[in-house]
């Protein structure tokens, strides 16, 4: 087994924790969308799952830079 780069390293993480967090974000939105139909409070909590959506996309996207930095050289 060959020893992980760092630039390797970050890809991975970068990637794995931005498709968690974006798949956490969405299923946060729609647990929020139920919440709103029910009638609940739902205004905090759609927010929150909006902000980890997004963050989730930028992590993955950085995930998406290191990839194609480490195979340009």
């Amino acid at each position: 087994m060959t020893q992980m780069t760092a630039s390797k390293l970050r890809w991975w993480l970068f990637s794995g924790a931005g498709l968690a967090l974006t798949g956490m974000g969405l299923a946060l939105a729609i647990d929020a969308g139920f919440a709103k139909v029910a009638g609940r409070p739902w205004i905090a909590y759609g927010t929150v799952a909006l902000v980890v959506f997004n963050t989730g996309l930028a992590l993955f996207g950085r995930g998406v830079a290191e990839y194609v930095w480490r195979k340009k050289g």
